[in-house]
């Protein structure tokens, strides 16, 4: 895909949702940390639904980690993974606590080094908490990036530093976000509705999917 087509589809992009953010549910950096740890391998969704009950009671690092993980599993028992979770959260805190002094680190290497929280995850809170042009590739930006030709690459790394590299700097900021929605919503994994999608001209996807007739 030339640099052209690319601009185009982030012009467009940009045009419908000129401020695009997480559909996690959070009011400060912390809480958004725990709702991406939380959120791997789960919906966005059901993690809403979790925090919706925790963090009335416990939305500190203090406050969750003095709920224990036995304390904390009936908030997320809903999640997958959740006793896992359970553990990394307490554990996350406590670092928190003893290394940052409650503050959530701005740094990549502070933030992976905290259980549970890999490049994907640091990514997205340097991101939408701190405002840094970060790309989090999961599953929905490595199908779109791939599909569409903006960014084609065998793994996860391949395809962050292909957009890193490939994104115009303008829209590096949003460019998260609008992968991901454009992945969940229309280029979705197993049909795509590419009969309902805004840069469909654009894509160079062959196989594209055709209007079905009961549309």
């Amino acid at each position: 895909m030339n640099a052209n087509k690319r601009l185009e589809i982030f012009t467009r992009l940009r045009a419908q949702n000129p401020h695009p953010t997480t559909e996690l549910e959070y009011t400060t950096p912390f809480e958004l940390l725990i709702a991406v740890l939380l959120s791997a391998q789960a919906t966005d969704v059901s993690v809403n639904k979790a925090t919706k009950r925790l963090y009335p009671i416990a939305n500190t690092p203090q406050k969750i980690f003095d709920l224990g993980v036995d304390g904390l599993i009936p908030y997320i028992q809903t999640i997958g993974l959740f006793r896992t979770k359970a553990k990394n959260t307490i554990e996350t805190c406590r670092i928190l606590l003893e290394q940052h002094k409650g503050e959530v680190p701005r740094t990549r290497e502070a933030l992976e080094a905290l259980p549970g929280v890999g490049r994907k995850t640091a990514n997205v809170v340097l991101n939408t908490a701190f405002g840094e042009p970060t790309i989090a590739v999961d599953t929905h930006i490595f199908r779109v990036s791939n599909r569409t030709g903006i960014a084609p690459g065998k793994n996860v790394d391949i395809v962050e530093e292909r957009l890193l590299k490939f994104v115009p700097n303008d829209f590096k900021l949003d460019a998260h976000h609008w992968l991901i929605l454009h992945g969940r919503y229309t280029c979705i994994a197993r049909t795509p509705k590419c009969w309902n999608c805004m840069i469909a001209d654009l894509c160079e996807f062959k196989q594209k999917t055709p209007l079905p007739e009961n549309v």
